[in-house]
């Protein structure tokens, strides 16, 4: 260990809104962490305008070790965070997500933090061609780069990330409310729910096109949409459901806090996206012993096997979404081997307890190269 204390000290930065799967996944590590033998975590929040206060204050009461930075400017940031980490004396700093993941190791360099470490959660981010030399210049200054899928290390390779430095370490899931028997798909609703924020990542779109598609045959199954988001990418998508005429069928459910409970009443979980990372809504559906259904694009793509653990469908396809769901719910007697085997899968591959061995391991060996040599 290093050396003034027994614990490695690993500081967590990520931004402070709770829509996103990066911080969902530095929450996760940061909690995990808490019971290991060998790492000692602090999570922080870049503060967001929209942030959720009462999030905040729920991980403070139960034991998360938590700081805040201001976000309104990225100096602000970057002052704030450089003082935190002097105070805290990390001996790794791990920046989790874009654009947080340029301001956090600028932090860490000034900060001198020993071991910086880049996350990237998602295969597609708002870069240009400023901000992509930015992160090349700060990965020869990065201890390790991680990707969370092998679609996602593909996509840090190709903008020029050093090989030899960059990972893919899946994101995991917590296994917790999933772990009792789950109703079997005859006793559940025929009935689908899509857990994402609104932006333009998701593909809402497509999924309400397919469901007016099989209204035209008299097909009428339920769309509960779980999940926040700004009403600048919320209200087009009412306004889409009410020119479709399934406004009767979509239900806005807005945030919620009972997602397994959710999708283990409904039979269908779908994920239609224009891209992803590494989906934890979609691995949670899998975990429920829903028929999981999502779009042909890297990140999901590592998660499902087509026809053997769930379904795969062409991305803006509404056709071939449509006649996956009205096949899943026309055989869907027939479908409960296929329901079992994403439900092992989610479980045992992208579970949250090997996402937080395999950071551990990586964490160790940054601090420790000798035993790893």
């Amino acid at each position: 260990m290093p050396e003034g204390h027994a614990k490695i000290k690993v500081l967590h930065f990520v931004t402070g809104g709770f829509s996103g799967g990066a911080t969902q996944v530095a929450i996760s590590l940061v909690r995990a962490a808490l019971a290991s033998e060998h790492v000692s975590p602090l999570l922080v929040l870049r503060r967001k305008r929209r942030g959720d206060p009462a999030r905040i204050a729920e991980l403070q009461q139960q034991g998360i070790p938590l700081a805040v930075v201001p976000g309104w400017s990225k100096v602000a940031t970057i002052w704030a965070l450089i003082k935190l980490c002097k105070q805290y004396q990390p001996d790794i700093l791990v920046a989790h997500g874009f654009s947080e993941h340029l301001w956090g190791r600028y932090a860490g360099l000034l900060a001198k933090v020993p071991k910086l470490v880049h996350v990237e959660h998602n295969t597609r981010e708002r870069y240009n061609s400023w901000r992509l030399a930015q992160s090349r210049w700060l990965s020869k200054r990065t201890a390790a780069i991680v990707g969370c899928s092998e679609g996602v290390r593909s996509v840090l390779l190709a903008q020029g990330m050093p090989a030899q430095r960059t990972y893919a370490i899946s994101n995991g899931i917590n296994t917790m409310p999933f772990l009792g028997t789950v109703p079997p798909l005859l006793t559940r609703a025929p009935d689908i729910v899509m857990v994402s924020r609104f932006s333009k990542q998701k593909d809402h779109g497509t999924l309400f096109k397919a469901l007016a598609l099989l209204k035209t045959e008299g097909l009428l199954p339920k769309l509960y949409l779980a999940g926040g988001g700004k009403s600048l990418h919320r209200k087009p998508l009412e306004k889409l459901a009410e020119q479709l005429g399934i406004t009767g069928q979509v239900h806005f459910l807005g945030v919620v806090r009972n997602v397994p409970e959710l999708l283990q009443q409904n039979q269908l979980a779908v994920l239609s996206s224009h891209y992803e990372g590494m989906p934890l809504a979609l691995l949670e559906g899998m975990a429920a012993g829903c028929i999981a259904i999502g779009t042909k694009v890297p990140g999901i793509q590592e998660v499902l096997n087509d026809g053997q653990d769930g379904f795969l469908v062409a991305e803006n396809d509404v056709a071939a979404l449509a006649a996956v769901i009205r096949k899943s719910l026309a055989q869907i007697h027939e479908l409960q081997p296929i329901a079992d085997a994403g439900r092992q899968r989610a479980l045992t591959e992208f579970s949250r307890e090997r996402m937080n061995q395999n950071y551990e391991k990586l964490f160790l060996q940054l601090v420790q190269p000798a035993s790893f040599g």
